[in-house]
């Protein structure tokens, strides 16, 4: 029987199988002796051992379309970045950085700005200044209002997207608004796990719709993944990649160098200000994270 990981958690993986619904399922050892560990989102084909208990074993995990390190998830489609347009104030730091960490990845990124009835059309219009050029759609949203939803549902229907943003921007409530099996389906797993369905500390996908998922990942502030490094962080920025070429020196940093196109690019307005500043902090963080590193390695040699 073929079916979709949509949670894993203690060595259990919970499998959904069209028509027949969530089996609890181990892994099979010799996973563990391929040293292959099964994800959220493997297309996976499980043995029923008890029907009525809806226990099983995961006997193969088939190809993955891709595979994400942050987070650990697999085969999906899109990434749905949701904040909030007001109450709270959107984080724009944090938001660069979720943005980052899908493109690194490859992973294209719908940015929602969710309680749009809570502002003026003159602050969305501020918001869709800021990202316009960011490589990604933005879509405003209500779901208080019901406001967008429809539009919203069109970009997921087929597909399966990793739902990412930060506390009280009414992710959930979002969620619920796409459909009311989310909070059907959420409250079986909850029941089998017997953790509340709000608690979101591992990826968990949840089935919408006919080849539909959607997956509430857990929250990270963090811009660290093995092998990114500083001088990797302007190619996740796509409105720097055009003017990149014009800067004087090659190799430039975009943060203290003389004729650099970048800061020229900003200061006639085609680079947003917000934008550039929140890649000079991240910069530095990235700096003194690879310093206190370095630091590291040299006291163990010590």
């Amino acid at each position: 029987m073929l079916g979709k990981i949509v949670k894993g958690i203690s060595g259990f993986y919970y499998v959904h199988v069209v028509e027949s619904g969530i089996y609890e399922c181990k892994a099979k050892g010799a996973f563990r002796n391929r040293k292959i560990k099964p994800l959220v989102g493997d297309d996976v084909q499980i043995d029923i051992i008890d029907e009525e208990k809806k226990k099983g074993n995961i006997i193969e995990i088939l190809p993955r379309r891709n595979e994400l390190i942050r987070p650990a998830v697999s085969n999906i489609d899109q990434a749905l970045l949701i904040f909030a347009a007001a109450s709270p104030k959107p984080n724009f730091n944090l938001l660069d950085r979720f943005l980052i960490l899908m493109q690194y990845q490859n992973v294209p990124v719908i940015l929602c700005f969710n309680k749009c009835d809570l502002v003026e059309e003159a602050e969305r219009e501020r918001l869709r200044d800021i990202y316009r050029s960011c490589g990604c759609e933005i879509l405003f949203t209500s779901a208080k209002g019901n406001k967008g939803i429809e539009e919203l549902k069109q970009r997921l229907y087929g597909k399966t997207t990793s739902v990412a943003g930060p506390s009280g921007v009414g992710k959930s409530s979002l969620i619920n608004c796409i459909s009311s099996k989310v909070q059907m389906e959420t409250g079986e797993i909850s029941k089998k796990i017997e953790r509340g369905k709000h608690t979101t500390r591992h990826s968990q996908l949840i089935h919408i719709a006919e080849d539909t998922y959607i997956m509430d990942t857990p929250g990270f502030s963090s811009l660290y993944i093995p092998g990114f490094e500083k001088e990797d962080l302007s190619k996740y920025y796509p409105e720097f990649v055009s003017c990149e070429p014009y800067c004087r020196f090659q190799g430039c940093a975009h943060i203290s160098e003389p004729d650099c196109a970048i800061k020229q690019a900003v200061d006639e307005g085609k680079i947003h200000p917000m934008r550039y500043e929140n890649y000079c902090m991240l910069y530095e963080e990235l700096k003194q994270g690879e310093r206190n590193y370095s630091k590291g390695r040299s006291l163990s040699k010590n």
